[in-house]
């Protein structure tokens, strides 16, 4: 992120340096040498990004290093499809049901030839077939101008590992003429293979990769640009499918235990969404032998069960979390009576409703840091209407606060429950404890007036 570290930016970042940290030193897996140029890749790379619903970007490791998005290219052309096209035409072509195969293998549906789904491979060529090409607008320059607009910034080919696949592509060209003899591969053969080869090149980084997940989470909305880059059903049809197909053969055991739409891709990238959350990335080149990321397969698992990210949990309803941000001229200066109007200190005072996971937890500290002056005024979080806290979103306002109150400002919390107060006995003290209080005049009044609980 940009700019002055915020509270907000440091829990979800720690996190994920934690996770960096954690699986760096694992090493199991080989990289994808079948393309030749992927076997030069540096093995040890590894990179982490979230970018939430409002547009936040967090990373750690090599989040920056480029790479190709082979397979993870598959859902966003996949988008591009639908919203030409419609669901019930590219259906015609491409059916939606799990292989429980490998990405590469011959996965036809017996009496009309139509590949299994869009995420394997043979469902990628006819789908990237699919998308119109006319001399205005030749096919991959749609394909390459609509995977930038899902990243939020112009992508390119990299002509080299282009070049490797094209050159050794020889069962992808099997599988093309093997659809066209069944009759459902609308264009030639060798163009619909060469077209999936350059898209299969275009070069990201996981930060890219994080936008484009976020966007798809975002009911196709780019939460960086704002722009809208394919309709919201698109892009909950497109999840569906990630949530069924998109981890090839793995699938039902990735969604069984990490509760994710995903998909991989053989350079080593990896993306993941939380539908009305956020997108996740990672970038680690080796391989298991379903073709995804070692690392970026246990550090989303880790990342998902820390922060209680499984689909079929119960989540908070987004949208009305935050209820009141006020930076109060309204709170009497320190030292001052309640009453007293002599000059008065700027603080800020955050109110929050209903339940509090790591999304809701994540606007409330952005709103404490948006309120605040820019000086170190009082902070008061006001609690007693929410209804539950899970315990990723009580470690985030913790440590959130803790940030805020170490920087010397006076931090108090209104919630009758104490929920934000450390489990155990005895009293918390020091410059990062946590005042909690029945009543935001209470609260108030402890932060303007200096004196302890």
């Amino acid at each position: 992120m940009e700019g002055p570290v915020s509270a907000a930016a440091e829990a979800v970042t720690d996190a994920l340096r934690e996770l960096h940290t954690r699986f760096t030193g694992l090493r199991d897996g080989q990289l994808a040498d079948y393309i030749p140029q992927l076997a030069r890749t540096e093995p040890d790379a590894f990179g982490l990004a979230l970018i939430s619903m409002d547009g936040h970007r967090y990373s750690a490791g090599d989040a920056d290093a480029p790479f190709t998005m082979q397979s993870v290219s598959k859902p966003f052309v996949y988008a591009l499809a639908l919203s030409v096209l419609g669901l019930d035409e590219v259906c015609r072509w491409v059916n939606a049901e799990p292989s429980g195969e490998a990405y590469n293998a011959i996965s036809l549906e017996p009496d009309t030839g139509r590949p299994d789904n869009a995420m394997v491979n043979a469902g990628a060529i006819i789908t990237t077939a699919l998308i119109p090409d006319t001399p205005d607008a030749p096919r991959f320059d749609r394909i390459l101008d609509c995977l930038s607009r899902f990243a939020g910034r112009r992508l390119d080919v990299d002509e080299q590992v282009y070049a490797s696949e094209a050159a050794t592509g020889d069962r992808n060209r099997a599988l093309a003429y093997l659809i066209r003899s069944t009759g459902p591969l609308p264009v030639d053969p060798v163009a619909a293979v060469e077209t999936y080869f350059r898209q299969c090149a275009v070069r990201v980084t996981a930060l890219d990769l994080a936008a484009m997940a976020a966007t798809l989470a975002h009911g196709g909305v780019n939460p960086l640009t704002g722009e809208a880059v394919v309709p919201e059903p698109v892009a909950a049809q497109v999840l569906a499918v990630m949530a069924t197909c998109g981890m090839y053969d793995a699938s039902g055991d990735w969604l069984l235990r990490v509760g994710l739409p995903a998909k991989s891709g053989v350079s080593g990238g990896l993306i993941a969404a939380g539908p009305a959350r956020f997108g996740l990335a990672t970038y680690s080149p080796r391989l298991d032998p379903t073709g995804t990321s070692v690392r970026g397969r246990a550090a989303l698992g880790a990342l998902s069960e820390r922060l209680g990210l499984h689909l079929m949990h119960n989540p908070a309803l987004a949208g009305s979390t935050v209820t009141l941000v006020a930076t109060a001229d309204e709170l009497p200066a320190a030292g001052a009576a309640p009453r007293d109007r002599a000059p008065r200190e700027r603080g800020a005072v955050v109110a929050a409703q209903g339940a509090i996971d790591f999304t809701a937890a994540e606007r409330v500290l952005y709103a404490l840091d948006e309120s605040r002056p820019g000086e170190a005024g009082p902070v008061v979080l006001d609690l007693r209407q929410v209804t539950g806290i899970d315990r990723v979103a009580r470690a985030m306002l913790r440590s959130g606060l803790g940030r805020i109150a170490a920087d010397g400002v006076r931090t108090a919390v209104a919630d009758p429950a104490r929920r934000l107060t450390p489990p155990g006995p005895g009293r918390q003290d020091g410059p990062t404890a946590l005042r909690c209080f029945a009543t935001r005049e209470e609260a108030v009044a402890w932060c303007t007036s200096g004196t302890a609980d």
